[in-house]
């Protein structure tokens, strides 16, 4: 694919999923991994959850490596040599034993919303054959949370029953949203968020690659960040670390409001530059869900008002985003909303 199409796995001029050799974290996902190559039980089918950026794709193509290179990897680790052929074909997706399922641009250069079901039928005939080179086949899913039912449907019948040597390796957001038929043929990988000196780690190792980023704040990234490197990413382009630091001025100051704030911060968010709005809308949900899980306590918020809230919140920010709305008047509906969450 020629670097100059969208990805939907990959954050501006960052290594893709595929390309990155350093898995930081997860030692314990990768440990069950080995242990069971050994034992001769991998499972067919790992569904690999947890937040956004923190990892999963990553494992998921670092696993591919591993079981596509036959286990060619120092004891106790999944770390294949990135001169290894197979890990070669991967990067490049030219492995033929390799399937990958992901949203890819359109004939107009653009990422749709979902993985169309006709690229997901791709499976049945993929592990109906043979292994080109003889060995394992691999299918990775990235992401199940972007196939829609019908395409959940069509992977399901292989996964009901899979043929031998096969490994389903599928990435998800939300896992527990997923149709249960699915979760339940495959073993949970649950992965955690990074510690904050983790992402840190990962946002040295893509400063060659991403030389715009300020090293500098790269600690406050990470602070920031939910133990998600992407998030970090986010927060490190453009405004979002001032939009993110504004916004929970503001929601510390609930029920008082500024109303001159709220303009400098639409302002902020207009032209939505680096992922301004979605650091607006994360410090946002953050807030909610601390009060939510009583991680955070403040006099006069109403548990019973949040779900209402959150929803308000959610829909108010994909309608700014898909119509383009005005971002100002977005700030002001979000923090009326939520001013009616901590009036007495």
């Amino acid at each position: 694919m020629s670097e100059s199409l969208p990805e939907g796995d990959r954050f501006g001029t960052a290594p893709t999923p595929r390309a990155t050799r350093q898995l930081i974290g997860h030692e314990e996902a990768q440990a069950m991994v080995r242990t069971a190559w050994d034992a001769g039980r991998l499972p067919h089918a790992l569904l690999i959850g947890g937040t956004e950026g923190i990892g999963k794709a990553t494992l998921a193509y670092a696993i591919a490596r591993f079981v596509l290179a036959g286990g060619a990897a120092p004891a106790r680790s999944i770390a294949v040599d990135p001169d290894h052929p197979a890990a070669r074909q991967i990067t490049a997706l030219s492995h033929p034993d390799l399937l990958v399922l992901r949203r890819t641009p359109n004939d107009s250069g653009k990422l749709p919303a979902m993985i169309p079901a006709e690229t997901v039928r791709r499976v049945r005939s993929f592990f109906g054959s043979t292994a080109a080179l003889g060995g394992w086949r691999v299918c990775i899913v990235d992401t199940l949370d972007e196939m829609n039912a019908q395409g959940a449907n069509a992977l399901l019948k292989t996964l009901e029953e899979p043929p031998a040597r096969s490994l389903f390796l599928l990435v998800s957001h939300a896992p527990g949203r997923l149709l249960p038929t699915i979760r339940s043929r495959c073993r949970s990988v649950l992965l955690r968020p990074l510690a904050s000196e983790q992402v840190v780690e990962a946002l040295e190792g893509l400063a060659d690659a991403m030389p715009e980023l300020d090293r500098t704040r790269f600690e406050e990234a990470a602070q920031a960040s939910g133990g998600s490197v992407r998030e970090a990413l986010t927060l490190l382009a453009g405004d979002g670390l001032a939009v993110r630091n504004a916004t929970a001025v503001l929601l510390d100051a609930l029920p008082q409001v500024d109303a001159k704030a709220l303009h400098a911060l639409g302002e902020k968010l207009q032209g939505d530059r680096g992922g301004a709005l979605d650091s607006f809308v994360g410090t946002v949900e953050e807030w909610l869900s601390d009060h939510a899980t009583g991680r955070r306590q403040s006099a006069g918020v109403r548990l019973a008002r949040l779900p209402e809230v959150w929803d308000k919140v959610r829909r108010a920010a994909v309608d700014a985003d898909v119509y383009n709305l005005d971002r100002k008047t977005l700030v002001f509906r979000i923090f009326a909303s939520l001013n009616e969450a901590v009036r007495p």
